[in-house]
């Protein structure tokens, strides 16, 4: 097992994208289940104390992954990703963006283009995610909203669950 892992977050203003890239512990058939199933994105995706539980999933390209992010308060911060392509255990793309509870857009706020490449080499499997922003100010909110933040310790608990 490798005991260094690679994590990587990093802002490109010029371009609206961040990068992030973050090795796991564990062989790829399960890191991709723990991205593209429900019942593991429910126990990782949220940053603690929040949790994050599923509406509803439908992973296919034009399917949604509609989701609430739970405050310890029991509030729920709804979102969605809309799948836009899917190339199994190698990459999803999927447009995310705050909503209500039926997966309306929330007009406002900033929406992001995710592509995930996921790679595995002796044991290691690494994804490489780049969210692209509509605008630089889309990006600005994004990290003063603490993405960064929320975004590495939901890494971490899925780090968590991989390791159980």
């Amino acid at each position: 097992m490798k005991s260094n892992l690679l994590f990587s977050f990093s802002v490109n203003k010029e371009n609206n994208t961040i990068h992030v890239t973050r090795e796991f512990n564990a062989g790829l058939p399960l890191v991709w289940d723990a991205w593209t199933k429900a019942e593991m994105l429910d126990q990782w995706w949220a940053p603690k104390p929040y949790r994050a539980e599923t509406k509803s999933l439908d992973f296919k390209v034009g399917g949604t992954w509609l989701y609430a992010m739970v405050s310890p308060e029991n509030e729920n911060h709804w979102a969605k990703a809309d799948y836009t392509a899917i190339k199994p255990k190698q990459s999803i793309s999927w447009i995310d963006a705050f909503c209500d509870e039926n997966g309306v857009e929330s007009p406002g706020k900033p929406r992001s283009e995710w592509e995930n490449q996921f790679t595995e080499e002796n044991g290691v499997t690494t994804v490489n995610i780049t969210l692209k922003h509509d605008s630089l100010d889309d990006l600005e909110l994004m990290i003063q909203m603490g993405f960064k933040e929320g975004f590495t310790m939901g890494l971490e608990n899925l780090e968590e669950l991989l390791n159980q």
